[in-house]
């Protein structure tokens, strides 16, 4: 239960379903509220103080982290996939330009999604990171999802190679700041100690291997919802 305070968040208990079912409630008030009160402006402005949000609970987390805690520089920078969108996230929600949609629609959806489904939460309720935790991957959905469906972005088949490639040069970026700072930034030293998708694809390397080989189809994969809804829209026009 949520007052256990300090326990460890384990996957399908009521700290980890709780903050899913809390952020479906919020996306879809948002889209719905959005979409009937407000005009364009209004609807740019609020997914910006969305990406603000997000961006801001992390950085705030990290600052404390460096006053109040052990903060380590090899393992605490927020270099992991998730947390550098969350970082740059306002940019994004800022510019809306659609070649940064492109790749982040296919890198949070895929990433985020797995940390929603197996959170690696060693602190639970009510600790600081607990809640940034959640704000960072629930909050980088709501955003990604808003502009989805109310600010109707899609991805195109092009934008599943661009986003691969984008993914590729942020690997080679890892690998240098992992050997400069004796560090496992984005699991490519080592797999995570808590539940992963990565526990099923074998020990190192061969989990980077098979991470690698299974990113296009499962970028296609997230694709495919928008090619059906694509190819159902040009149906009914004819």
């Amino acid at each position: 239960m949520l007052y256990i305070v300090l326990s460890k968040v384990t996957v399908g208990s009521f700290q980890h379903v709780f903050p899913i079912v809390l952020a479906f409630v919020f996306i879809l008030f948002l889209i719905n509220y959005s979409r009937k009160n407000f005009n364009s402006l209004q609807k740019q402005r609020a997914v910006h103080y969305l990406g603000w949000f997000v961006s801001v609970t992390l950085v705030s987390f990290h600052l404390y982290r460096i006053l109040f805690d052990n903060y380590n520089f090899k393992t605490d920078l927020p270099l992991y996939l998730c947390s550098l969108m969350a970082l740059l996230i306002p940019i994004f929600t800022y510019y809306r330009k659609y070649v940064m949609f492109e790749i982040l629609v296919f890198w949070i959806i895929g990433g985020t999604l797995q940390g929603v489904l197996t959170p690696d939460i060693s602190v639970g309720f009510p600790s600081f990171d607990y809640f940034r935790y959640w704000v960072v991957h629930l909050g980088l959905l709501a955003i990604i999802f808003y502009f989805i469906f109310e600010l109707k972005m899609r991805p195109t088949l092009k934008s599943v190679f661009k986003s691969f490639l984008a993914l590729q040069a942020y690997v080679l970026l890892m690998m240098f700041l992992n050997n400069l700072l004796d560090a496992n930034y984005f699991y490519l030293n080592e797999k995570p100690q808590s539940a992963s998708l990565l526990d099923y694809f074998g020990e190192w390397p061969y989990y980077i291997v098979v991470g690698q080989l299974i990113i296009i189809p499962m970028f296609i994969l997230i694709y495919l919802p928008f090619f059906i809804a694509h190819k159902r829209g040009k149906l009914l026009c004819k």
